[in-house]
């Protein structure tokens, strides 16, 4: 009979027949070779009480195997059917431990990557969400424009009106994709951000290039103190673009004739960029919830934007060991400080 064909119980009934037979046998064949009648029956008496230990500790071995059989079972059984605690186990130094406490730990880490995967569905179904609301409103208004421009009859002047709000929709669509590409290629962790230590300076004097048109246009003062001596641990082409999105908002809630400031000092720690403005400002129960993901304030729906300019301006600098803090009161305006991490 082939070993793997052996069943635990086939074994047991097969040693104990052998315990028998070798318990027996052996006084018979003392007995014929000393003709001893005392010697047999001791004979008998030490096997029968050698095959009976022998038997109780086979007996002990077979129920710990079924008890721990039926405990992997119930355990294999929930790992697939359910999100119950695992059982615990007492601690001790025995083969049936090591094994429990591995199934366990594996257990913990399928429950773990089962969460996981239950929380990226349901950031992708918000996302999707978020996408469907915001591409409805331009969409729409283009289906209205063209649907006019098809079935009426509408003078040069008026056309040129419709195609020119026709040309701002796209361009929002496309911004609202474009942005949707960067958050998601960020959050999947297609883009690799590399920090590493270098001037403050050329990455905000980039970041400040993208806004000094429009603050122009509303004649907004933009005031700058950077020392050329400030480093921080950062990733260029990344940080520019939070710092853009933080300064660019500065810009859209700042009134004409405000004054928009920068300063960077040098802390222990961390790179500090403060950016202050002369804005609207943000009341104090919307300053947690301005970094969600296309949260725009009832207020200023009416101003340009899709709401994602904060959420990815934290995403960036988070995921490089840095962290943005907000100041605001209504009427005043708001200070935004980005940290950035020390070399």
């Amino acid at each position: 009979m082939r070993a793997e064909k052996l069943s635990v119980t086939k074994v047991f009934f097969i040693m104990c027949a052998i315990l028998l037979l070798l318990s027996t046998s052996m006084p018979c064949i003392i007995y014929i070779l000393t003709r001893n009648v005392l010697a047999l029956y001791c004979g008998l008496i030490y096997g029968v009480l050698a095959a009976g230990c022998m038997t109780a500790f086979l007996v002990f071995v077979r129920r710990k195997l079924t008890m721990f059989s039926d405990a992997l079972c119930r355990q294999l059984d929930d790992m697939m059917s359910s999100d119950q605690t695992p059982p615990q186990y007492t601690e001790g130094e025995n083969l049936f431990y090591k094994i429990q406490h591995r199934l366990s730990r594996l257990y913990e880490v399928l429950r773990e990557s089962k969460s996981s995967i239950a929380k990226e569905r349901a950031d992708l179904q918000e996302l999707i969400s978020d996408i469907s609301h915001q591409v409805k409103t331009p969409i729409a208004n283009l289906k209205m424009l063209d649907a006019t421009l098809l079935e009426q009859t509408v003078p040069p002047e008026k056309q040129r009106e419709f195609l020119l709000a026709i040309d701002s929709q796209l361009d929002k669509l496309e911004f609202l994709i474009q942005a949707m590409i960067k958050t998601s290629r960020l959050e999947a962790g297609v883009i690799a951000l590399e920090p590493k230590p270098q001037a403050v300076y050329d990455t905000l004097a980039a970041a400040l290039g993208g806004i000094l048109l429009n603050a122009e246009q509303k004649k907004i003062t933009v005031l700058v103190d950077c020392p050329e001596t400030a480093i921080a641990a950062h990733d260029r082409k990344w940080t520019t673009e939070a710092l853009f999105n933080i300064l660019d908002n500065a810009v859209k809630y700042t009134p004409e004739g405000g004054k928009i400031r920068v300063a960077v000092a040098s802390w222990e720690m961390y790179v500090k960029i403060d950016i202050s403005d002369t804005g609207i400002g943000i009341p104090e129960q919307h300053q947690g919830t301005i970094f969600k993901r296309f949260y725009r304030e009832d207020s200023v729906h009416d101003a340009p934007g899709i709401g994602i300019g904060l959420y990815l301006a934290r995403e960036i600098i988070t995921r490089q060991g840095g962290f943005i803090r907000i100041a605001s009161e209504v009427g005043t305006g708001s200070t935004f400080s980005v940290f950035l991490p020390h070399s």
